[in-house]
């Protein structure tokens, strides 16, 4: 098996088999693993955010322009299902680590909790992050409507569920949103805005919140 530099497309064929969305924010370098003319995985390389939690534990405070110059994300790991619980995950990461141009390469990822595949290429566990107040009180509306938080970060499966609730239910979730307003839930909402430039206003999360729900 080989690793090269791969594309988006490469990703696009294999998100499919990934537990979050196809979308990435920010993609920068991107490599594929491949055997033959086959594609067994891909590692995506993102831009950092402007906040990591766990950066300020190991790193020297930097401007904005050297956080981007200096750090480099892992935003997606994914093997095809025919090729996993052999290792290529780590394998992945720890052969494209020094191909990625970064000398600090960051990987908040909620999989990594229970597969330790970054560890075993190298990395070194920093933090954990506890779960927002805000979210959790998500949640918890979200499981007394039948919702399975551990299948939340499936597109496919989010909308499904939506299509199968009363219009009473899905007002229940809109008002959770808005009474439990947080900055990560304004990534989601306004996507295509600058980070500056989120409001997490009631008023303003309440309609870009309604594209995604049946009525």
């Amino acid at each position: 098996m080989r690793i090269e530099e791969g594309s988006f497309e490469d990703w696009r064929k294999l998100a499919r088999f990934h537990y979050r969305s196809h979308k990435v924010a920010g993609p920068g370098k991107i490599f594929r693993l491949m055997r033959g003319d086959e594609l067994c995985g891909v590692i995506v390389y993102s831009y950092p955010p402007p906040i990591c939690f766990g950066r300020k534990f190991v790193l020297p405070k930097m401007c904005w322009k050297e956080i981007n110059e200096k750090s480099s994300v892992i935003s997606r790991v994914v093997v095809h299902p025919k090729y996993r619980t052999i290792g290529l995950g780590a394998k992945l990461v720890k052969e494209t680590l020094l191909l990625v141009g970064t000398p600090y390469v960051e990987m908040p990822a909620v999989m990594a909790k229970y597969n330790p595949f970054a560890e075993k290429a190298g990395m070194r566990k920093i933090a954990e992050q506890p779960p927002p107040k805000e979210a959790l009180k998500i949640a918890e509306v979200l499981c007394k409507l039948g919702f399975n938080i551990h299948l939340l970060g499936s597109e496919k499966y989010v909308l499904h569920k939506l299509q199968t609730l009363s219009a009473e239910e899905v007002a229940k979730i809109r008002e959770a949103f808005i009474k439990h307003v947080h900055a990560r839930f304004m990534k989601t909402f306004f996507a295509h805005m600058p980070f500056e430039g989120w409001k997490p206003t009631p008023k303003k999360l309440g309609k870009p919140a309604s594209k995604g729900l049946p009525t």
